[in-house]
């Protein structure tokens, strides 16, 4: 048996780009004198001066937390208050990493030893509201993706930085499919979290990022910067403008190194991008994703991508993670009514054949990359 496997990587590019370059020239009269009028020189001084200029500052500072890439980009302060702004951010994105993290020593692995032992363990009023969210867009979402997979996920060797690529022993797979586990499990009462199921563990994999969106933003808005952008390894979130423009991002290729589609986003809004190519590894040929369908207890098929944007609303961050992910995981015919549920409108899927479906509400937006169509709009 032969394979390979792959992590890491960016589920959507940030495309950022620079302000148009304006010129001005000045035309001789034939027969005139070869000197321009003084209010002419003074608009050409003016215009020369503005051209001089700088143009207003985009800072950009990033690092690697949550297994990915994180770009923290604000635009029009001050280099000082810039710098400390997106540097406030990162430390709040390191504090979370190791607050959540599913496999090394952290508040989350401690909650699920607690479960494992049958015990009642007291988290952080953070810690139990983010769980209580979590489970909430679970049930919306009927479970499709539901963070208390941990075990599997960890039995498919998806709970390493470097996964192998092989099969676990589809016995053990079978046993968790069969206790199936969900956040309907989760009992959260207060601050005390426990679950009579065993086999449930934690894993908030494809929550965390977009909770530190919202986190994010709470921090910049608190610090007075209003023009910024945040990218978790393709989850975006947008604040203000660049130069009284949306922002805009790339929609990664599933299958290429290039954007399937760029999106305006504007101030509060936020994507989310769930793919098979971001954490994967293929043996004898076949590809095996880290997005698991727990009703069979093995990698999803059903698509290859599925980008959703969230218009401005609280949690927004959070939502645009967690809601990618039953949209990836459901059937052809299942994904638009869990969109609805969802309360998400902007939808763009690509199916496991590599054709694009998206919402009418999104593909209004979208700027297709060349060659690329849509194959089918849905209300």
């Amino acid at each position: 048996m032969t394979g390979k496997a792959v992590g890491g990587g960016s589920l959507a590019t940030c495309r950022p780009h620079h302000g148009a370059i304006f010129g001005f020239a000045a035309r001789h009269t034939p027969g005139g004198t070869g000197q321009l009028p003084r209010l002419a020189c003074c608009l050409l001084l003016i215009v020369a001066l503005a051209a001089c200029s700088k143009p207003p500052p985009l800072h950009h500072q990033e690092s690697y937390v949550f297994g990915t890439r994180v770009e923290v980009l604000v635009f029009g302060e001050r280099e000082g208050k810039a710098r400390s702004a997106a540097a406030a951010v990162l430390q709040e994105f390191d504090r979370l990493h190791h607050m959540l993290h599913a496999w090394q020593a952290s508040d989350l692995t401690r909650l699920n030893d607690a479960i494992a032992r049958g015990e009642t363990a007291t988290v952080t009023p953070e810690l139990a509201t983010l769980l209580t969210d979590a489970q909430s867009i679970a049930a919306l979402g009927e479970q499709l993706f539901d963070p208390a997979i941990g075990r599997l996920i960890a039995l498919w060797g998806f709970h390493s930085d470097e996964f192998k690529p092989r099969l676990p022993p589809q016995d053990e797979v079978d046993e968790l499919v069969e206790a199936a586990p969900t956040m309907a499990d989760l009992r959260i009462e207060g601050e005390r979290i426990g679950s009579k199921k065993s086999e449930l563990a934690l894993d908030l994999g494809g929550y965390a990022k977009g909770y530190a969106l919202d986190r994010a933003a709470v921090i910049l808005r608190g610090r007075g910067v209003n023009n910024a952008l945040i990218n978790i390894g393709g989850n975006v979130m947008a604040l203000g403008s660049k130069d009284g423009q949306p922002w805009r991002v790339g929609i990664q290729h599933p299958r290429a190194p290039t954007a399937l589609a760029y999106l305006p986003l504007h101030d509060g809004e936020a994507i989310g991008t769930s793919g098979d190519y971001q954490r994967y590894f293929e043996l004898d040929g076949k590809r095996y994703c880290h997005l698991l369908d727990p009703r069979s207890g093995r990698p999803a098929t059903a698509a290859q991508a599925v980008t959703v944007l969230v218009t401005p609303r609280e949690r927004a961050g959070a939502l645009s993670d967690a809601a990618s992910k039953p949209l990836f995981i459901a059937a052809e015919a299942d994904w638009r009514r869990l969109a609805a549920q969802l309360g998400v409108q902007h939808v763009l899927r690509v199916d496991a054949g590599g054709q694009l479906a998206a919402t009418r509400a999104l593909a209004e937006r979208l700027e297709l990359a060349p060659g690329i169509k849509i194959d089918r709009l849905v209300d």
